[in-house]
């Protein structure tokens, strides 16, 4: 078979995947499984690997953004793989200083709080990051049949850390702004959308078969809210990225009040943590969108027999729900999760659901 026909070959097989049939609401033999944050800190490889590493740079370094995104699929056998970077990558790629703490998380040199501070922020160009655009091309080159996921942050959660200037739990910066300038609010809020759909794009042009919208901190906020000082800039995102045909996933934490919003925006999948059940949640969600989900993580690290039960818990509201589902944590992978009870946790996802 020449080069040419096994691309084909192996484009048609991601096509057919578990992943990408539940993400279009398709009958699938098994019900697929990834993991939010499977590549990372609770696989001793990637602790070995990343060591002496700052995270910003591991992210900019091609053959090692392959190398951990692999890991997990090898280690799991997880139905999909999901791209090793982090939301921050394309705000650094334009210029803005911020850097990655360790144990804090991102932490901005100049808050946005002004007009003036919109100038941190201009258009990001897929040459900005051409490392991101090699590492997929490297990791669809070696997964074969198995989907990649591509991701961004989404603009709420990114504007959250640039105008607070690191991580918040209250978001006191952020609201400010939005309530007491929501003309200023909204620009941010529309440049954020374009650097997040131009990161998308590069990542699907690559090579990525789905992407993940993360709004890691718009459970913040009231629906009134979000639909009319947030919701426009992540339809925009969904909008702008929609011609490509790839399943959109959008997610956020703490969002039960927000369901059915976050399907308006746009998305085809939409995440639920665990404080809503699946079948519950298909109900706030609305028709004709599949969902992804939703055990605890915390459950990993109580005994087998209680995992099951909390995954059969999942399963069943999925299939109550009559909708497209992708098993997933309700959250990312804590990073003390012993390793070994993901990988049961899949097999046990496929044997049980299998047709």
């Amino acid at each position: 078979m020449s080069e040419s026909n096994a691309l084909q070959g192996s484009r048609a097989a991601v096509q057919d995947s578990a992943f990408l049939r539940a993400c279009r609401g398709e009958a699938v033999p098994h019900t697929p499984v990834w993991f939010m944050r499977q590549a990372g800190r609770s696989l001793p490889e990637y602790l070995k690997i990343r060591e002496g590493i700052p995270m910003l740079d591991s992210c900019m370094m091609p053959e090692l953004v392959k190398e951990i995104t692999l890991q997990p699929v090898r280690r799991h056998n997880v139905d999909a793989a999901i791209y090793f970077s982090d939301i921050m990558v394309p705000l650094k790629a334009i210029g803005v200083d911020l850097d990655i703490k360790p144990g804090i998380g991102p932490v901005v040199a100049n808050p946005i709080r002004d007009r003036a501070g919109l100038e941190q922020l201009r258009p990001l160009e897929p040459g900005d990051v051409s490392y991101v655009t090699e590492a997929i091309g490297l990791l669809v080159a070696e997964l074969g049949a198995t989907p990649l996921i591509g991701f961004a942050g989404a603009p709420y959660t990114l504007a959250s850390y640039l105008v607070e200037g690191g991580p918040s739990k209250n978001h006191e910066h952020t609201k400010a702004l939005m309530y007491g300038d929501p003309e200023l609010w909204q620009e941010l809020l529309d440049r954020l959308a374009d650097i997040t759909a131009g990161f998308l794009k590069v990542q699907i042009e690559a090579g990525a078969s789905a992407v993940q919208l993360f709004d890691s901190w718009v459970g913040a906020l009231a629906p009134n809210d979000y639909r009319r000082s947030v919701m426009p800039a992540s339809a925009k995102v969904f909008d702008e990225v929609a011609g490509y045909g790839v399943p959109r996933i959008h997610f956020g934490v703490g969002t039960g009040e927000l369901l059915g919003l976050m399907g308006e925006a746009g998305a085809d999948v939409v995440g639920v943590d665990w404080r809503v059940p699946l079948d519950e949640a298909a109900r706030r969600v609305g028709p004709g969108k599949a969902l992804q989900g939703n055990i605890d993580p915390t459950v990993l690290f109580a005994p087998e027999a209680a995992v099951r039960a909390k995954a059969d818990e999942v399963l069943d509201a999925a299939a109550a729900s009559g909708r497209g589902h992708v098993f997933n944590l309700g959250h990312g992978v804590l990073p003390s999760t012993d390793p070994d009870a993901l990988t049961r946790l899949v097999s046990y996802v496929h044997e049980r659901s299998a047709r």
